[in-house]
């Protein structure tokens, strides 16, 4: 009897190990960056993602700003965000969620529309770290089934983790499934609705951060990003970036290592 409870406690222990819940997690962080100087997610990142094929900034030594948006609900603001970036002839990538979907349609049909990027971001935005892999699957696939019934779009190539909660485990799932991680080298706390300081500070916010090759990451809830972007763009323009796909980045990284050319 004695030795069925120890090897009862025995498997427990195995199981629990084993539960994803147990699985190291990370939180996506880096050193903003200053002055042009480009961020930096350390070493431990620098070395990680490249395996999964995921990114957080382009060729640091061109010009190039590429623009991403979270959208988890809508706050009324993304339409005026779609009229800047068209206004500027500038691409960007919305990340949606199964919440967006359900609640905005008509305005993923016009991202896609009008020539943006429709990106994932889970259906019911989890922790991915703390679910299994094939809720993982299910979370992800719910986002593209629903995308492409919306709006025609076939397939989904780029993914941006849920809170920025990621691991090796949940990269490695996602890229089976045909996604690219995309993290980002620009942000601040935009997403607070109550807490907003003004277009004057997101303006400044993202110019004092503002490096070649940046990713920045946008909250489309922010009433400040919604009536800064315009003033946004056009300084960057007069600094002399111009606007960038995630396509053409994604492509600029494979090309050299696949030989596509």
């Amino acid at each position: 009897m004695k030795k069925m409870v120890i090897l009862s406690a025995f498997i427990c222990l195995i199981c629990s190990l084993a539960s994803p819940a147990f699985a190291e997690s990370y939180n996506w962080g880096f050193n903003k960056g200053k002055n042009g100087t480009p961020a930096d997610a350390g070493k431990k990142f620098n070395e990680m993602l490249p395996e999964y094929e995921a990114i957080y900034k382009g060729d640091t030594k061109k010009k190039v700003v590429y623009l991403t948006f979270d959208n988890g609900y809508e706050n009324g603001y993304t339409s005026q965000i779609l009229d800047v970036l068209k206004k500027h002839g500038a691409p960007g990538a919305f990340f949606v969620t199964g919440h967006y979907l359900k609640t905005a349609p008509e305005l993923v049909v016009r991202m896609a529309n009008e020539g943006h990027i429709v990106g994932n971001h889970s259906w019911n935005h989890p922790d991915m770290t703390s679910v299994t892999d094939d809720v993982i699957r299910t979370e992800l696939e719910r986002v593209k089934e629903a995308t492409e019934k919306l709006t025609g779009q076939k397939g989904m190539n780029y993914l941006r983790p849920p809170r920025g909660v990621f691991n090796e485990r949940t990269m490695r799932i996602a890229k089976k499934e045909g996604y690219y991680h995309i993290f980002w080298s620009l942000a601040y706390r935009d997403w607070i609705v109550d807490q907003q300081k003004g277009a004057a500070f997101a303006h400044d916010e993202v110019l004092k951060q503002i490096h070649p090759g940046a990713i920045l990451l946008l909250h489309t809830v922010s009433k400040d990003n919604a009536e800064a972007l315009d003033s946004i763009l056009t300084d960057l323009e007069k600094q002399g970036y111009t606007f960038g796909s995630l396509d053409e980045v994604m492509i600029e990284k494979q090309l050299p290592n696949r030989m596509l050319y």
